[in-house]
């Protein structure tokens, strides 16, 4: 069962990227993305053949995850998934037409070490406690939304620059990664009686956080090239979804010294590829 496990979890990795990768060339086929008229930009989107076949894929990607965890250990599954970011790379190369220069490899590596390294410290820890505190909650999804949505009006503003499309990748993987917190905190609190959701503002916040990651992808792929932008969204929404585990329901940042010390350099190791991921002219060359 573990050997189907990994099978599917590959299968899931792969299906994943594809699916990413049309919403890449459905966003560069439709109208532009503006923040000032989202249900608009939406329905631009959507209109594109290749988005909506994109949000099917990628829908198919999550189901074969769902069977992926139910035959196999969590962390041997997200462990494989996180090395299934290298695909990308090569897929959108291949099958893409997408051209991934030694900066978008070596980043693409980069972030595939930072995932592996912290699905590898977090064996033990799938059944987290949900219990919180509301003051650090509320703090870290205002900090975690204010930084978003300062890099998505950055981002959106029509100002050129070769890192707005990365900006709005990370702005997406900040939101996206503010969600899963806010879901997190409504699966503890809520269990028991589901109508209670539609007056929390976890509920709230998870819905406009996911609005507004919606938004920076499809803008980010418009803006920043397929590789750099998927890449730190998906990334960015890991690293935030750990980083709330931590710092709002107390999930250990290690057991020992040497799984802090993993999860340290995986997070620099995502820094670094943050700092590599920009290519310039990509995303022009792509949209002429």
């Amino acid at each position: 069962m573990i050997q189907l496990g990994i099978l599917l979890a590959l299968a899931s990795a792969f299906v994943a990227n594809v699916g990413l990768l049309c919403k890449y060339r459905g966003a560069m086929a439709a109208p532009t993305v503006e923040l000032k008229r989202p249900l608009h930009s939406a329905v631009g989107l959507f209109r594109s053949k290749w988005w909506l076949i994109g949000f099917a894929v990628a829908t198919a990607g999550w189901s074969l995850h769902v069977a992926a965890l139910s035959v196999a250990p969590l962390s041997l599954v997200e462990t494989t998934l996180s090395g299934g970011i290298l695909l990308l790379a090569w897929i959108a190369e291949r099958w893409f037409g997408v051209k991934v220069g030694p900066r978008e490899w070596i980043g693409v590596a980069l972030c595939a070490i930072g995932l592996v390294l912290l699905a590898l410290t977090s064996v033990g820890h799938g059944g987290a406690s949900s219990r919180y505190s509301v003051e650090a909650m509320a703090l870290f999804e205002a900090g975690a939304v204010g930084v978003g949505t300062a890099l998505l009006l950055s981002g959106s503003a029509g100002v050129s620059g070769r890192a707005s499309g990365p900006f709005l990748g990370i702005a997406a993987g900040l939101m996206l990664g503010v969600a899963n917190v806010a879901v997190k905190a409504l699966t503890g609190t809520v269990p028991g009686d589901p109508a209670s959701i539609l007056i929390s503002p976890w509920a709230f916040t998870a819905l406009a956080a996911g609005v507004g990651a919606f938004l920076a992808l499809g803008r980010g792929l418009q803006t920043g090239g397929a590789i750099p932008v998927i890449t730190l969204s998906s990334v960015t929404a890991n690293l935030v979804s750990v980083a709330g585990g931590i710092a709002v329901f107390g999930d250990p940042m290690g057991t020992d010294p040497l799984a802090i010390a993993a999860r340290s350099v995986a997070f620099a190791a995502v820094i670094a590829a943050a700092i590599v991921l920009p290519a310039p002219g990509q995303a022009s060359a792509a949209r002429a």
